[in-house]
């Protein structure tokens, strides 16, 4: 690497005389600069963003240590420095000050590296990101096959998650619209904020290169790629932004994810999933950098949620990363992984234990988190939720206190409801159990949920009556909600597949869990769908 390009006797003032520090300014890495620095700088970077405001020009820089903005200044809303454009490498020498609170530096001067210099600085930048970008692999929570299996991926997805911020790419963290989706959601956000403070030397820059936002269906839907990329197209064209790298969490491994995605794709974004449901064929991870999902693996996705994978997840992106430990219990008890990998969820909630956490706790959180996320829907509400995850968390035990017994007798009213409407059928061995949803609840805005709501009197239904084999459906105009218990050999993947033989025109669609998942249909099929499913119980039993 050419000298002209490291940093010089560890950027000692004490090397330089007063006399010689306007002629020679000392070039510093951007990550080492502060305002406490009086002497003029020297900083050689690549120019990322220009933006033109009412007074001077900001030309951000970027030194693969950090970034900086570079003010210009000819007269008020006029155009600096107009020989330097985007993507050019330059030298500048600058005098530091704070604007707002935020570091900056003013420009003395401002020249392009010529043809050589650019080729060598470019290497160079190449070299100290990917240096940046590797990831410091930390030991699990908890010790799981399936986590160690799933570890390349890991140490992918968090290089790839490090490298955006490095070259500042903003990241879209879009995640399902319930308790796991959420702790997955924030545990990423908990470790991708301080990283992107840290690059860009601004506590408000999470705002311009970061966004979380719920998927209210159960995939990553064309609506939300194109409000995506709407959105990011026009950062690009204001702001000089990148296309975003979008990470789907709890979401984005079936087929109703690939067209979202592909579209994302055509306009410049990646993808980065993290997932636990099932699919029949793998269409995803050829469109993605990388699709972290047990399935792929060939283990089973009911053993860990996402919110899980997402907290491990982010102790690979950032190892200072806080307040994500409890997240995998939290997430664990919303997702009923207590019945399906009941050994890993003691070894969570014993890392949730040691920083105060109980199952009770855990388990009214999980609540609240169900029942807020019914109510903000698509709105971020970054700081509301912070909140409910324990920032502060003297607010979020205030708050779970108060709400959570509130919730519960909602749910306590909820499961009355259904029970009253409830129909009951047996099928050679197998308990049938059906709710028409849209005839027994009132409908929007309704806790709980339709999805919820089955679960209560499937749940019921089981402790009530003693019954272990057992299938719920929550039939609604054009969707049924399913829940199964193992002893009733059912699942919801094979269920899609016969009904798409047998009612092509009802053009059904679906996922989930083997045991818990949901399909779609056309609303003039429903009765056949109905049916349909009715005679796909009979046949496994």
């Amino acid at each position: 690497m050419d000298k002209n390009y490291k940093q010089k006797n560890n950027n000692s003032k004490k090397s330089f005389k007063p006399s010689q520090e306007r002629a020679k300014p000392i070039q510093f890495k951007i990550k080492e600069i502060s305002a406490n620095i009086k002497e003029d700088v020297l900083i050689i970077g690549k120019i990322t963003r220009i933006a033109q405001t009412g007074g001077p020009t900001i030309f951000m820089v970027n030194d693969g240590t950090g970034s900086l903005a570079l003010k210009g200044f000819i007269k008020a809303g006029e155009r600096a420095y107009p020989e330097i454009e985007e993507e050019n490498c330059v030298r500048a020498v600058v005098s530091l000050g704070e604007f707002q609170g935020e570091l900056e530096g003013s420009i003395l001067s401002i020249h392009k590296l010529d043809e050589s210099q650019q080729r060598d600085f470019l290497r160079y930048l190449g070299e100290i990101e990917m240096q940046r970008a590797k990831v410091q692999v930390p030991e699990f929570l908890v010790k799981d096959k399936i986590l160690d299996k799933l570890k390349p991926r890991f140490i992918d997805a968090a290089t790839q998650i490090r490298l955006a911020v490095i070259r500042e790419r903003p990241i879209i963290v879009r995640h399902h619209n319930d308790a796991d989706g959420y702790s997955s959601g924030f545990a990423l956000e908990r470790a991708i904020l301080p990283l992107i403070i840290e690059q860009h030397s601004s506590l408000k820059a999470p705002w311009e290169y970061f966004l979380r936002a719920p998927c209210v269906a159960p995939f990553y839907e064309i609506d939300d790629s194109i409000r995506d990329t709407a959105n990011s197209l026009r950062n690009v064209a204001k702001f000089s932004n990148k296309m975003p790298l979008i990470i789907i969490a709890d979401n984005g491994s079936s087929p109703e994810d690939l067209m979202a995605i592909k579209q994302g794709k055509i306009h410049g974004s990646d993808f980065i999933v993290v997932d636990h449901h099932g699919f029949d064929k793998d269409v995803i991870s050829a469109e993605t950098l990388v699709h972290i999902n047990p399935f792929l693996v060939e283990e089973d996705g009911s053993h860990f949620s996402a919110g899980m994978l997402s907290a491990e997840l982010a102790r690979f992106i950032n190892p200072s990363v806080k307040n994500v430990n409890p997240i995998p219990a939290l997430a664990g008890f919303a997702d009923r992984i207590d019945l399906s990998n009941p050994k890993v969820m003691e070894d969570y909630l014993k890392v949730a234990h040691s920083e105060g956490y109980s199952k009770e706790l855990l388990s009214d959180i999980a609540l609240v988190i169900d029942y807020v996320s019914s109510k903000v829907r698509f709105m971020e509400v970054r700081e509301y939720i912070e909140v409910l995850f324990g920032e502060p968390r003297d607010k979020q035990k205030e708050l779970v206190s108060l709400l959570a017994p509130y919730i519960k007798e909602l749910d306590a009213k909820g499961l009355e409801i259904g029970k009253s409407n409830s129909k009951v059928e047996e099928f050679k061995g197998v308990t049938f159990q059906s709710i028409e949803i849209d005839e027994t609840f009132p409908g929007f805005g309704f806790f709980p949920k339709p999805g919820r709501a089955v679960g209560l009197i499937h749940d019921n239904l089981q402790t009530a009556k003693g019954i272990t084999s057992l299938v719920t459906a929550g039939i609604m105009a054009t969707a049924i909600t399913l829940r199964a218990t193992d002893e009733a050999n059912f699942s919801v993947h094979e269920l899609i597949v016969y009904l798409k033989n047998k009612l092509p025109n009802a053009f059904v669609s679906g996922g989930g869990h083997k045991n818990a998942g949901s399909i779609s249909f056309l609303p003039y099929m429903k009765k056949e769908v109905v049916n349909a499913l009715k005679e796909f119980i009979k046949s496994r039993n």
